[in-house]
């Protein structure tokens, strides 16, 4: 009976370097109109850190309703994700 060995110090980069050579650490998640979003930071001091998605402005940008503040538009930098 034979063992074939593999090192598995020098598998373990190659393999790290196909998983992550193709990974964007950008955010995927496919927001909804009436979505509650976290924000990362309140338009005023006295708004509330959540905000309502109403609709879509453009691929990168909502336009939302804060309680107690009004209607934003908002970037999806603006938002948890």
């Amino acid at each position: 009976m034979s063992h074939q060995t593999v090192s598995v110090n020098s598998a373990a980069p190659t393999l790290a370097n196909q998983l992550t050579s193709g990974w964007n650490p950008v955010c995927h998640i496919t927001y909804n109109r009436d979505t509650w979003v976290k924000l990362l930071q309140p338009p005023s001091d006295y708004a509330f850190e959540e905000a309502k998605l109403l609709c879509q402005e453009s691929p990168v940008a909502w336009v939302a309703w804060v309680p107690d503040y009004g209607e934003v538009v908002l970037e999806r930098s603006d938002f948890y994700c």
